[in-house]
């Protein structure tokens, strides 16, 4: 999952239940705000660019007359930390897991962890190019992956403290990994077309690319005045059990109660770790975790007219479909056809019910939350109603405590 936050697409209206139509749409002009002005301000190819973008009027919802429950204090939330920005990256699938595995540090152990994204970001696209050498260039080249991605970096390289590895150079204010991401693209292209499957070659030389973006390496920190490895403050430290960690998914196309692979782009290593569960115990799972304590790392489409990066809700609009019949044909339906994309990945960290419907807090490291400005409330966050979670929200990753009920199912 990847978001650059350069699409913006809707703003919405609360719907009903009722199948008559009740939402309109109109068509308005909708800028880049925070991205544009902040993430990427002083960028001279980006500022160039933008000048020749001229003004067009995108399809979104007319919601001058709805009010939501943004109001973060009246959710009832797990720990977690305060949003932070991606940047102008595709780590989407790193930031809200990393964010989920502080939160799951927090309930385990009481620790307030601060973990480096880009130490498991630089570890990625080494595995890629592994990957990429061992299956002759055929895979997916992006900067997405998935939420499940995390865990298996961390399982073999360890973690650090955010202050031991930022990821960003001497004078950096956001991350921007366009210029790293092509020449990487560029290189392994290169070495697929000459045919030089040289994996440790391939291997160096990726890593050369990320050590002039990123920075070096570390090999070991400190920490309360004791030096360890990665792998040392993974397990020793905060103690974070990766293998006890599962994802789920809700598709028809695949047998329920079993496991199959997530089938898009981001998954680029074919992961099948995916236990496929009905659409009713898929939003359960959820709802159940959260009234336990347990926060999500969840992924899925932000393309939808619904999905209002300025308002910062997502509902489902019922000129798209009602409520009523938000069910799993027309999830299947959505997937199969290619409307809904494996766009982003969030930290879903608190929830409230609302006249009878579940509404979900969901902290976000992408640009399209930041458009209120920071000094607003909802700095970061999306207000997420659970028609869209059915019909839009395709994976979760959570710990298996949460989930034991459904996981006993599991053929």
């Amino acid at each position: 999952m990847k978001f650059f936050g350069k699409v913006f697409i809707g703003t919405i209206l609360l719907s009903t239940v009722s199948i008559v139509a009740q939402d309109k749409a109109v068509f308005k002009n909708i800028e880049s705000k925070y991205y544009n002005n902040t993430i990427m301000k002083g960028v001279e190819d980006y500022e160039s660019s933008k000048k020749e973008n001229k003004e067009h009027l995108t399809l979104t919802i007319d919601h001058s007359k709805a009010t939501y429950p943004k109001d973060i204090s009246k959710y009832k939330t797990v720990w977690y930390r305060k949003p932070i920005s991606q940047g102008n990256t595709g780590t989407c699938w790193c930031f809200s897991t990393s964010s989920f595995f502080e939160s799951e540090i927090k309930r385990i152990t009481g620790k307030e962890a601060d973990i480096s994204e880009m130490f498991t970001v630089y570890w990625e696209y080494v595995e890629r190019a592994k990957y990429f050498v061992e299956h002759r260039g055929k895979m997916n080249l992006g900067e997405g992956s998935e939420t499940n991605a995390v865990a298996k970096i961390m399982t073999i390289y360890g973690a650090v403290p955010f202050k031991d590895y930022t990821g960003m150079l001497k004078g950096q204010t956001f991350y921007n990994h366009e210029s790293m991401f092509e020449e990487i693209e560029d290189y392994l292209k290169g070495v697929k077309k000459a045919n030089a499957w040289n994996s440790e070659l391939v291997v160096s030389t990726v890593k050369t690319i990320l050590t002039h973006y990123m920075g070096e390496i570390p090999t070991e920190v400190t920490v309360e005045g004791k030096t360890m490895t990665p792998l040392e403050y993974l397990n020793d430290y905060i103690k974070l059990p990766t293998h006890e960690y599962v994802n789920f998914m809700s598709l028809m196309q695949y047998p329920y109660y079993t496991k199959a692979v997530y089938d898009v782009p981001d998954n680029w290593w074919r992961s099948n770790d995916y236990n496929n569960v009905p659409l009713e115990d898929f939003i359960g799972v959820i709802k159940k975790g959260l009234k336990e304590g347990y926060s999500i790392a969840i992924g899925g489409d932000v393309s939808e007219v619904g999905f209002d990066k300025y308002e910062q809700v997502a509902i489902v609009p019922d000129f798209d479909v009602s409520s009523a019949h938000i069910n799993e044909y027309a999830r299947q339906m959505r997937f199969s056809n290619g409307a809904t994309t494996d766009d982003h990945a969030m930290h879903v960290v608190g929830y409230q019910v609302v006249d009878g419907a579940t509404w979900f807090l969901i902290k976000d490291s992408g640009s399209g939350s930041r458009n209120c400005g920071p000094s607003c409330d909802q700095f970061g966050y999306y207000f997420m109603h659970e028609d869209y979670i059915k019909l839009k929200m395709m994976t979760i990753t959570l710990h298996k405590d949460a989930a034991k009920d459904l996981l006993n199912k599991m053929k």
